[in-house]
Parts: structure tokens; sequence; C-alpha cells
């Protein structure tokens, strides 16, 4: 973890501006094309897809650098690694449960450590985050519809800068699946044009999954 300075002028502006506004997050929901990346994981048995979107949505993020940024009062820190926190459902409960798993960058040990805890949460759900900790990434699944946007229950006073990211049911158009993604954002942090390479790069990715999750196929 290091301290982030901003000096270029124009950019600390862009910051202070952003930063003291009651509503600093701003969010875009758009579709990714999941076609080669479902495919591998219907063709896998060992493959889920929860673990392995998680995977790439978390790689992504901590390859453009304002998705690591975090506010610590009037300094801004950038992590090296994010834990990514997502729902499950439990057997405990009619309501979700935070699954946290910090990544790794073999895809194949994020997998089995994901899967190890999505087991351990379904009887015991968690719903508490570690005590100052930002270096999350907070996601979540909407599986009963493909949403067109999304908003989020966070604090205000002052916001958190932790991204958010959720994911919706897909859909079959033109022969290709498509997932709808809502990315939320402090736009402090993160600018309109990091979101917009957030999504180029995640699709990327996705299509690459053959060669990604190749061990388990």
């Amino acid at each position: 973890m290091k301290k982030i300075s901003f000096e270029d002028p124009h950019r600390r502006l862009h910051f202070d501006f952003f930063r003291n506004m009651d509503s600093p997050h701003f969010g875009i929901t758009a579709d990714v094309d999941i076609t080669i990346f479902l495919d591998c994981v219907r063709r896998s048995p060992g493959l889920r897809f929860t673990p392995a979107i998680v995977y790439l949505i978390t790689q992504t993020a901590l390859e453009i650098s304002p998705f690591c940024w975090r506010i610590r009062g009037e300094e801004v820190v950038a992590h090296d690694n994010l834990k990514p926190s997502f729902t499950v459902p439990t057997a405990a409960s009619s309501v979700f449960s935070f699954c946290t798993v910090p990544y790794l960058q073999d895809p194949t040990d994020f997998h089995t450590l994901a899967e190890e805890t999505i087991e351990a949460m379904k009887e015991n759900p968690s719903f508490e985050d570690e005590p100052g900790a930002d270096d999350y990434l907070f996601l979540s699944a909407f599986p009963w519809a493909s949403f067109t946007s999304i908003t989020h229950a966070m604090n205000h006073s002052p916001a958190d800068s932790i991204p958010r990211i959720t994911w919706g049911k897909y859909y079959k158009r033109d022969q290709k699946v498509f997932l709808p993604l809502g990315v939320q954002a402090h736009h402090a942090l993160v600018d309109g044009s990091d979101i917009g390479r957030y999504y180029q790069l995640l699709e990327q990715k996705l299509k690459d999954s053959e060669n990604i999750f190749d061990k388990f196929l």
C-alpha cells in the first residue's frame, strides 16, 4: 500500500470537487458478452460461475489503478491487492451472507478458496467486514432479472470509496449471451473513462476464458 499525491493541479481540483459532494458515487450499467465464458463454465464440471466471474471482475479492477485507490480522510492510498466480498445465499437464513476471499493470482487457487468459503458461509453466514479495512471490492448478484440500472445502500457521511459491482440475469441475443453489469465508484477517484476501460478490459478477459481457465477444461 502506498500514498497517492495528485501533482496535476486539475486532477486535484477534480478530486476536491467530487469528494465534497453529498453523494459522490456514480454508476454505469452495461451488458457484457459472456458467450465464451459461459460455454467454459458449462463444459467444465469443476468450474463454477460465481467464483470464476468474481475472479475476472477482481483481476480487472486490479489492472486499473483508480479502482484500487481509497480515501482516508485527507489522504488517498493505493492497495496492491483487493479482497472481493460478494453475496451468496445461505442455508441458515432467508437473507444473503457476505463471502470474502482475498484475490489470488492463480485462477485455480482462487477458485478453490472461493468454493471452500462459499460452502462455509452457507451454514455460518457473516454480515461483518474487517473493522477499518478498505481493501475490499463489494460485489453482488441479482439473478432474477436483467436490470438496466442499479443503486446501492451505503453510508454518505462520510461516503466510503469502495467500488461496487453487480451482475444480473444473463440473456441470449443474436446467438450471443449477455450479462448486465453495474459498476459504481467514487467519482473523486474514478472517472467515466476509467469505468469505460474497465468494461473493455473485462470483455477481453471474458473472451479469453478458455486460456484463463484452461486447467478446468
